[in-house]
Protein backbone atom coordinates (compact mmCIF):
# COMPACT_ATOMS: atom_id res chain seq x y z
CA UNK A 1 0.00 0.00 0.00
CA UNK A 2 0.79 3.68 0.09
CA UNK A 3 2.40 3.26 3.52
CA UNK A 4 5.37 1.59 1.81
CA UNK A 5 6.03 4.74 -0.22
CA UNK A 6 5.84 6.79 2.97
CA UNK A 7 8.47 4.53 4.54
CA UNK A 8 10.74 4.97 1.49
CA UNK A 9 10.48 8.77 1.83
CA UNK A 10 10.93 8.95 5.61
CA UNK A 11 13.10 6.03 6.73
CA UNK A 12 16.59 7.32 7.56
CA UNK A 13 18.38 4.20 6.31
CA UNK A 14 16.51 4.14 3.00
CA UNK A 15 17.20 7.84 2.48
CA UNK A 16 20.90 7.19 3.07
CA UNK A 17 20.77 4.35 0.56
CA UNK A 18 19.27 6.71 -2.04
CA UNK A 19 21.87 9.34 -1.14
CA UNK A 20 24.62 6.74 -1.68
CA UNK A 21 23.36 6.26 -5.24
CA UNK A 22 23.66 9.99 -5.94
CA UNK A 23 27.18 10.11 -4.49
CA UNK A 24 28.08 7.11 -6.60
CA UNK A 25 26.67 8.92 -9.65
CA UNK A 26 29.24 11.69 -9.15
CA UNK A 27 32.07 9.14 -9.35
CA UNK A 28 30.49 7.17 -12.19
CA UNK A 29 29.88 10.35 -14.22
CA UNK A 30 32.55 12.97 -13.53
CA UNK A 31 35.64 10.79 -13.88
CA UNK A 32 34.66 8.90 -17.09
CA UNK A 33 33.28 12.02 -18.82
CA UNK A 34 36.16 14.36 -17.88
CA UNK A 35 38.89 11.79 -18.58
CA UNK A 36 37.04 10.63 -21.69
CA UNK A 37 37.01 14.20 -23.01
CA UNK A 38 40.72 14.59 -22.30
CA UNK A 39 41.61 11.29 -23.98
CA UNK A 40 39.34 11.98 -26.98
CA UNK A 41 40.89 15.43 -27.46
CA UNK A 42 44.39 13.94 -27.16
CA UNK A 43 43.59 11.24 -29.71
CA UNK A 44 42.32 13.87 -32.15
CA UNK A 45 45.33 16.10 -31.61
CA UNK A 46 48.28 13.78 -31.05
CA UNK A 47 47.35 10.09 -31.03
CA UNK A 48 46.10 9.30 -34.50
CA UNK A 49 46.90 6.12 -36.44
CA UNK A 50 47.68 2.72 -34.91
CA UNK A 51 48.62 4.19 -31.52
CA UNK A 52 45.24 5.88 -31.23
CA UNK A 53 43.50 2.62 -32.16
CA UNK A 54 45.48 0.73 -29.51
CA UNK A 55 44.61 3.38 -26.91
CA UNK A 56 40.90 3.12 -27.67
CA UNK A 57 41.03 -0.69 -27.54
CA UNK A 58 42.80 -0.75 -24.16
CA UNK A 59 40.40 1.78 -22.65
CA UNK A 60 37.36 -0.08 -23.97
CA UNK A 61 38.43 -3.48 -22.59
CA UNK A 62 36.82 -2.94 -19.13
CA UNK A 63 33.47 -2.50 -20.89
CA UNK A 64 33.52 -6.08 -22.18
CA UNK A 65 34.69 -7.62 -18.89
CA UNK A 66 31.82 -9.04 -16.78
CA UNK A 67 31.09 -6.73 -13.85
CA UNK A 68 31.41 -9.64 -11.45
CA UNK A 69 34.97 -10.29 -12.64
CA UNK A 70 35.79 -6.58 -12.42
CA UNK A 71 34.42 -6.43 -8.87
CA UNK A 72 36.48 -9.46 -7.77
CA UNK A 73 39.68 -8.15 -9.37
CA UNK A 74 39.33 -4.72 -7.77
CA UNK A 75 38.47 -6.29 -4.41
CA UNK A 76 41.85 -8.01 -4.51
CA UNK A 77 43.60 -4.76 -5.46
CA UNK A 78 41.89 -2.79 -2.68
CA UNK A 79 42.59 -5.45 -0.03
CA UNK A 80 45.05 -4.85 2.84
CA UNK A 81 47.77 -6.74 0.97
CA UNK A 82 46.54 -5.71 -2.47
CA UNK A 83 48.24 -3.79 -5.25
CA UNK A 84 47.01 -0.36 -4.14
CA UNK A 85 48.41 -0.66 -0.63
CA UNK A 86 51.62 -2.26 -1.88
CA UNK A 87 52.11 0.70 -4.24
CA UNK A 88 51.52 3.17 -1.38
CA UNK A 89 54.01 1.36 0.83
CA UNK A 90 56.49 1.23 -2.04
CA UNK A 91 56.53 5.03 -2.37
CA UNK A 92 56.70 5.67 1.36
CA UNK A 93 53.00 6.41 1.99
CA UNK A 94 52.38 3.45 4.27
CA UNK A 95 50.28 5.65 6.60
CA UNK A 96 47.65 5.92 3.85
CA UNK A 97 47.35 2.14 3.36
CA UNK A 98 44.08 0.68 4.60
CA UNK A 99 41.38 -1.84 3.80
CA UNK A 100 39.71 0.50 1.35
CA UNK A 101 36.49 -1.43 0.81
CA UNK A 102 36.02 -1.91 4.55
CA UNK A 103 36.64 1.70 5.52
CA UNK A 104 33.58 3.78 6.44
CA UNK A 105 35.04 6.88 4.77
CA UNK A 106 36.67 5.45 1.65
CA UNK A 107 34.49 2.45 0.77
CA UNK A 108 32.05 4.42 -1.42
CA UNK A 109 34.79 6.33 -3.32
CA UNK A 110 36.59 3.00 -3.87
CA UNK A 111 33.44 1.52 -5.42
CA UNK A 112 33.08 4.72 -7.45
CA UNK A 113 36.57 4.27 -8.87
CA UNK A 114 35.69 0.73 -9.97
CA UNK A 115 32.59 1.98 -11.79
CA UNK A 116 34.49 4.89 -13.33
CA UNK A 117 37.13 2.47 -14.64
CA UNK A 118 34.44 0.31 -16.23
CA UNK A 119 32.63 3.24 -17.87
CA UNK A 120 35.69 5.22 -19.02
CA UNK A 121 36.14 3.21 -22.22
CA UNK A 122 32.51 3.61 -23.28
CA UNK A 123 32.57 7.38 -22.73
CA UNK A 124 35.88 7.69 -24.56
CA UNK A 125 34.61 5.76 -27.57
CA UNK A 126 31.43 7.84 -27.76
CA UNK A 127 33.37 11.10 -27.54
CA UNK A 128 36.05 10.02 -30.04
CA UNK A 129 33.28 9.09 -32.48
CA UNK A 130 31.64 12.46 -31.88
CA UNK A 131 34.85 14.35 -32.54
CA UNK A 132 35.25 12.66 -35.92
CA UNK A 133 31.89 14.16 -36.95
CA UNK A 134 33.03 17.73 -36.28
CA UNK A 135 33.97 19.54 -39.50
CA UNK A 136 37.83 19.81 -39.60
CA UNK A 137 37.50 23.14 -41.39
CA UNK A 138 36.26 24.65 -38.12
CA UNK A 139 39.57 23.83 -36.46
CA UNK A 140 41.52 25.15 -39.45
CA UNK A 141 39.58 28.41 -39.40
CA UNK A 142 40.14 28.75 -35.66
CA UNK A 143 43.89 28.28 -36.06
CA UNK A 144 43.99 30.91 -38.82
CA UNK A 145 42.27 33.29 -36.42
CA UNK A 146 44.95 32.61 -33.80
CA UNK A 147 42.99 30.27 -31.52
CA UNK A 148 45.00 28.00 -29.26
CA UNK A 149 44.30 24.37 -28.33
CA UNK A 150 42.24 25.42 -25.29
CA UNK A 151 40.11 27.82 -27.34
CA UNK A 152 39.46 25.07 -29.92
CA UNK A 153 38.41 22.71 -27.16
CA UNK A 154 36.05 25.21 -25.48
CA UNK A 155 34.46 26.79 -28.56
CA UNK A 156 34.49 23.94 -31.09
CA UNK A 157 34.95 20.54 -29.47
CA UNK A 158 32.59 20.93 -26.50
CA UNK A 159 29.66 22.41 -28.47
CA UNK A 160 30.19 19.78 -31.17
CA UNK A 161 29.97 16.99 -28.60
CA UNK A 162 26.74 18.18 -27.01
CA UNK A 163 24.71 15.09 -27.96
CA UNK A 164 27.52 12.65 -27.15
CA UNK A 165 28.04 14.27 -23.75
CA UNK A 166 24.32 13.89 -23.12
CA UNK A 167 24.51 10.19 -23.92
CA UNK A 168 27.58 9.72 -21.69
CA UNK A 169 26.00 11.48 -18.72
CA UNK A 170 22.72 9.62 -19.22
CA UNK A 171 24.38 6.20 -19.39
CA UNK A 172 26.67 6.83 -16.40
CA UNK A 173 23.90 8.27 -14.21
CA UNK A 174 21.65 5.29 -14.95
CA UNK A 175 24.56 2.91 -14.26
CA UNK A 176 25.10 4.54 -10.86
CA UNK A 177 21.45 4.70 -9.80
CA UNK A 178 20.77 1.13 -10.97
CA UNK A 179 24.09 -0.35 -9.85
CA UNK A 180 24.09 -3.76 -8.22
CA UNK A 181 26.77 -6.15 -9.49
CA UNK A 182 29.89 -4.19 -8.52
CA UNK A 183 28.57 -3.21 -5.09
CA UNK A 184 27.32 -6.72 -4.32
CA UNK A 185 30.65 -8.32 -5.21
CA UNK A 186 33.03 -5.66 -3.87
CA UNK A 187 31.46 -4.72 -0.53
CA UNK A 188 28.06 -6.39 -0.17
CA UNK A 189 26.77 -2.96 0.78
CA UNK A 190 29.11 -2.57 3.76
CA UNK A 191 30.62 -1.47 5.95
CA UNK A 192 27.26 -0.89 7.61
CA UNK A 193 25.17 0.58 4.81
CA UNK A 194 27.89 2.96 3.58
CA UNK A 195 27.88 1.47 0.07
CA UNK A 196 24.35 0.08 -0.04
CA UNK A 197 22.51 1.32 -3.13
CA UNK A 198 18.80 1.02 -4.05
CA UNK A 199 19.32 -1.98 -6.34
CA UNK A 200 21.03 -3.94 -3.57
CA UNK A 201 18.50 -2.84 -0.96
CA UNK A 202 15.61 -3.94 -3.20
CA UNK A 203 17.21 -7.38 -3.47
CA UNK A 204 17.68 -7.61 0.30
CA UNK A 205 14.17 -6.46 1.15
CA UNK A 206 12.52 -8.81 -1.34
CA UNK A 207 14.58 -11.98 -0.95
CA UNK A 208 16.26 -11.77 2.48
CA UNK A 209 13.61 -9.97 4.57
CA UNK A 210 10.55 -10.99 2.51
CA UNK A 211 9.27 -7.39 2.51
CA UNK A 212 8.08 -7.59 -1.08
CA UNK A 213 5.74 -4.61 -0.81
CA UNK A 214 8.46 -2.27 0.48
CA UNK A 215 10.92 -3.60 -2.11
CA UNK A 216 8.39 -2.96 -4.88
CA UNK A 217 7.77 0.58 -3.61
CA UNK A 218 11.52 1.27 -3.56
CA UNK A 219 11.81 -0.15 -7.10
CA UNK A 220 9.05 2.14 -8.37
CA UNK A 221 10.65 5.09 -6.58
CA UNK A 222 14.00 4.22 -8.18
CA UNK A 223 12.40 4.14 -11.64
CA UNK A 224 10.87 7.59 -11.07
CA UNK A 225 14.22 8.83 -9.75
CA UNK A 226 16.01 7.67 -12.89
CA UNK A 227 13.44 9.43 -15.09
CA UNK A 228 13.67 12.64 -13.05
CA UNK A 229 17.45 12.64 -13.44
CA UNK A 230 17.64 11.57 -17.09
CA UNK A 231 14.88 13.60 -18.75
CA UNK A 232 16.39 17.02 -17.88
CA UNK A 233 19.77 15.83 -19.15
CA UNK A 234 18.21 14.77 -22.43
CA UNK A 235 16.39 18.09 -22.73
CA UNK A 236 19.50 20.17 -21.97
CA UNK A 237 21.73 18.29 -24.42
CA UNK A 238 19.21 18.06 -27.24
CA UNK A 239 20.31 19.83 -30.41
CA UNK A 240 17.79 22.53 -31.21
CA UNK A 241 17.22 23.21 -34.89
Amino acid sequence: GLNNYLIVLTDADLLQVIGNAFLLALWFTLIPVVLGLAVAAAIREHLGGPFGTATRTILFLPQVIPLVAAGIAWSWMFANTGLVNQALRGIGLEALARGWLGDFTFALPAVGIIGAWVLLGLCTMLLVTGITKIDPSLYEAARLDGAGAWDEFIYITLPGLRQELGVCVTVTVIAALASFDIVYIATGGGPGIQTTVPGLEIYRLAFAHRQVGLASALAIFLMVLVLVCVLPIQWLTRVRR
